[in-house]
């Protein structure tokens, strides 16, 4: 089983916006999130495009951030606020059902990440949040990024198995939608409040995912555990 990780196992949104309100700088910690957020396809783009040589998560989530100082006119932050801030994603908190039924999940089945964030990043929310990954794989393994084939299909390969035996867990359709194209079967969990609690997203079932579930909590019943 293979996990997507911002938004479906973490709480990005409401992380970012709590550790922004809390430095106090004069700006609107849910408005600050979500313009960061809506950098992160963007971002990906300019390497997937070729327009940028590879560049890890970080160091996107880095240039994402001096754009929005400037943007929101934030000028008091030092170079080691700037570089502890980046780091907000490395310390993004779990979903209240993510940890009891990723250890649910993990009792029956191997369970790992499939996401865009790098290695570092990664295993520093894990530490942070208690998540019990098997394996950390991350779009820096395959150099590209979701929903690029190779990562997909790179979780099969590195566990030496058939596409179809591979399930993704997500709470995003078109992250599905592409796995479901490299041959793997599919999970959507309910994230109704990914973008915060004012803005509630669509979480209806897309008939070509084999389960849907309202958190990992209540996917782990429907997989036998």
């Amino acid at each position: 089983m293979a996990f997507d990780v911002f938004g479906t196992v973490v709480d990005w949104h409401g992380s970012i916006t709590r550790e922004v309100d809390a430095m106090k700088l004069g700006v609107d910690g849910d408005e600050f999130a979500l313009a960061w957020r809506a950098g992160y396809r963007p971002a990906m783009q300019r390497v997937m495009s070729g327009e940028l040589g590879w560049t890890v998560l970080d160091d996107l989530h880095r240039t994402m951030l001096d754009e929005l100082l400037e943007r929101f006119r934030i000028a008091t932050l030092s170079e080691a606020q700037k570089r502890h801030l980046n780091k907000v994603w490395h310390r993004l908190d779990a979903w209240p059902d993510a940890v009891a039924g990723l250890g649910r999940l993990k009792a029956r089945y191997t369970i790992c990440t499939m996401s865009n964030g790098n290695i570092g990043l990664l295993a520093d929310m894990a530490k942070h949040a208690g998540l019990p990954w098997d394996c950390i794989l991350s779009a820096e393994v395959f150099r590209k990024y979701k929903p690029d084939p190779d990562t997909y299909l790179g979780v099969a390969r590195t566990f030496d198995v058939e596409p179809r035996e591979v399930m993704l867990a997500a709470a995003h359709h078109d992250d599905l939608e592409a796995a479901r194209g490299c041959g793997l079967v599919t999970a959507y969990i309910e994230r109704a409040d990914e973008f915060g609690a004012r803005r509630p997203k669509d979480v209806s079932p897309h008939p070509d995912n084999a389960l849907h579930a309202q958190s990992i909590a209540d996917l782990a019943p429907l997989l036998g555990c």
